[in-house]
């Protein structure tokens, strides 16, 4: 499904990738793991196409990535990848509803068929009674739902999560844990995870250790 060949990314004299290879299963939450500095979120960014590599490809379902120009690149972002992240990015002028039609607008997608999306979705993801609420009025694991529904909105083939649950106590972290495997059930969805929290790593269904810029 993820295909990533040879990637080395470098900042400065830093080379913290060093020519990773790594396949992701399709329909499979994927955990991460390793030592901060080993390069796991820069990887991950690679992946996610919001930073280019210095050498090498990253193939989605067989599409080259490294081909794209940038305007290329941020439609194929919008229509297929999805991301959470530790804090949950949400505008807080917008309301929850607002926040997860973001993506479906940039994509030109009938306003109408957003909304309803982003209802159907905030309704499975238990809120379905706090769609009109701005993110100061919600609690942090309400927000990190809403960022959860924002990622799906598109129909991504894969979501990219950084630390997802590292701002969250442990009742709101369990239930985030818990959703992931139920939006791979139920929804056929690929999660790539970055993470530290080492209950979430035992369940994934794939770990993998990054250490000094390469698997382990």
């Amino acid at each position: 499904m993820i295909e990533v060949q040879k990637i080395v990314k470098s900042f400065g004299s830093l080379t913290v990738l060093k020519e990773v290879d790594i396949r992701i299963p399709p329909e499979k939450v994927v955990a991460i793991v390793g030592p901060s500095g080993a390069g796991k979120t820069t990887l991950l960014q690679v992946m996610g196409t919001l930073s280019k590599p210095d050498s090498g490809r990253v193939l989605i379902d067989g599409v080259d990535l490294s081909v794209f120009n940038d305007k290329a690149l941020a439609a194929y972002r919008n229509q297929n990848i999805g991301f959470v992240f530790q804090f949950h990015h949400l505008l807080p002028e917008f309301t929850a509803l607002e926040n997860v039609c973001i993506p479906g607008f940039i994509g030109r997608h009938p306003k109408g068929k957003v909304e309803k999306k982003a209802k159907e979705l905030l309704s499975f993801l238990g809120l379905e009674n706090r769609m009109e609420h701005k993110p100061a009025e919600l609690s942090g694991g309400e927000q990190q739902r809403v960022a959860v529904a924002r990622a799906l909105i598109n129909q991504p083939k894969v979501i990219f999560a950084d630390e997802p649950s590292g701002n969250l106590d442990s009742k709101n972290k369990q239930e985030l844990h818990q959703l992931f495997f139920t939006l791979r059930d139920e929804l056929k969805q690929t999660f790539v995870i970055v993470t530290h929290d080492k209950e979430l790593a035992g369940m994934a269904d794939v770990e993998l250790t990054m250490n000094d810029g390469r698997f382990v």
